[in-house]
């Protein structure tokens, strides 16, 4: 028992000086350890070592405290909101010990592991075969595996081979069941590249990606949505006036987006060393393409970010340029933060888009006021990180006032 308690106590004090490194209240630092007493109580009672524990151990011993808070108090949140006073601590704990937290639980069945192995070969296939992005990996798999996990036992060892089209036209009618156009045919491609692969792979009797029909996206269907010059210049303002470490952020955020025309996750992911101050040069990896681009680090973005990281940015081991204001002061994990920040924004400089409200309305006002001042498309698809000019061409969509300018004046009495 003895070893026991010196190994509980050993990582007691590995999270009290997380704790500590990421800059946690004192409140925070008692609490947090004191609710990891009390799972690690829970292991040694039951013989479970915490190193090993899954998300269903987790949920029994919050089970165990809710019932035992019930004897002592009358009236008590459901379960599901009662649990948050526990599971951050937990979820602490348990990401210094496994380095990431939920870990997958084994599954439980055999069918659910056959899926599960077909699935990863799946994901293999895309990342040493197809060379995907982790992101879009990702997405293939989940559906992959939601595909096989609705046919059930339809999809096992000996009746995969067997699937048939009413099959796959059952699982797009659930799955697809009140979507848009374009995240339907998102869903058919990803189900029409898994067939293929069970195909190839001699899993399927025959290749029924041909049988998946998604609607019709026309190469010119949507015009994005641009804000307008004034608009953007209208909510920089506003955003400029705020001074507080959020208001400093928010304005970094902002100019980058409107002056270099970055996707969110481009932003977000900008490093320290990525400034260089002495070249005055900002340098950008496109998070969608993988490709890499030197951008002169002009005078007013410049400011904004030296002002940023002076005055706002917290201290940190992290090497991200933008963290999180409050602790834990770590990186975002993706670009949806932009989102939340240009729709409070907009509404504080009293601006409504017809369209989007994201970072994506930034970029796209940024190359219409590119293409409006004579910049030739291949440099603006550079900048933007475009890999083919079919990319870039999709903003000249946006210039219809450029377009009305040339329009034809037709003779009275025709009609088209």
């Amino acid at each position: 028992m003895s070893a026991s308690l010196s190994t509980d106590e050993i990582l007691i004090e590995k999270l009290l000086a997380h704790l500590r490194r990421e800059g946690y209240s004192l409140r925070i630092q008692r609490w947090y350890p004191a609710h990891v007493r009390q799972l690690m109580d829970y292991c040694n009672c039951n013989g479970l070592l915490i190193e090993t524990i899954c998300s269903e151990h987790v949920t029994r011993f919050l089970r165990r405290q809710y019932q035992l808070s019930e004897k002592r108090r009358s009236q008590l949140p459901p379960f599901q909101k009662w649990r948050h006073r526990y599971t951050g601590a937990i979820n602490m704990m348990l990401r210094l010990v496994h380095g990431a937290w939920p870990i997958p639980d084994p599954p439980r069945t055999a069918l659910e592991a056959f899926h599960r192995d077909i699935v990863k070969d799946y994901d293999t296939w895309l990342r040493e075969l197809r060379g995907l992005h982790p992101l879009t990996r990702a997405k293939r798999a989940k559906h992959a595996l939601q595909f096989l996990t609705l046919l059930g036992k339809r999809a096992d060892q000996q009746n995969l081979a067997n699937v048939t089209v009413r099959d796959l036209d059952a699982y797009l009618k659930q799955c697809c069941d009140g979507l848009r156009r374009g995240s339907i045919e998102d869903r058919t491609v990803c189900l029409r590249d898994f067939l293929r692969h069970l195909w190839h792979t001699g899993r399927t009797a025959i290749d029924l990606a041909g049988t998946v029909m998604g609607p019709r996206i026309y190469e010119h269907e949507d015009i994005p949505v641009a804000l307008r010059t004034e608009e953007v210049q209208r909510v920089l303002e506003v955003t400029r006036k705020d001074l507080s470490p959020v208001g400093l952020r928010d304005y970094a955020f902002l100019i980058l987006l409107s002056t270099y025309g970055l996707r969110a996750a481009e932003v977000v992911n900008l490093r320290l060393e990525d400034i260089d101050w002495r070249r005055d040069v900002l340098c950008v990896r496109h998070s969608k393409t993988g490709t890499y681009s030197e951008l002169p680090l002009l005078r007013e973005p410049g400011e904004a970010l030296l002002r940023y990281v002076e005055k706002a940015r917290p201290s940190s081991i992290h090497r991200e340029v933008f963290l999180r204001i409050q602790v834990p002061h770590r990186p975002f994990k993706n670009g949806s933060i932009l989102n939340c920040v240009i729709s409070a924004r907009l509404r504080a400089a009293g601006v409504t888009p017809q369209g989007r409200k994201g970072p994506h309305a930034f970029r796209h006002a940024r190359a219409v006021s590119m293409l409006r001042s004579g910049v030739p498309l291949k440099i603006i698809g550079d900048m933007l990180g475009h890999t083919s000019t079919a990319s870039t061409a999709e903003y000249l969509k946006l210039a219809t006032e450029d377009l009305r300018t040339i329009g034809l004046d037709l003779p009275g009495g025709i009609l088209l």
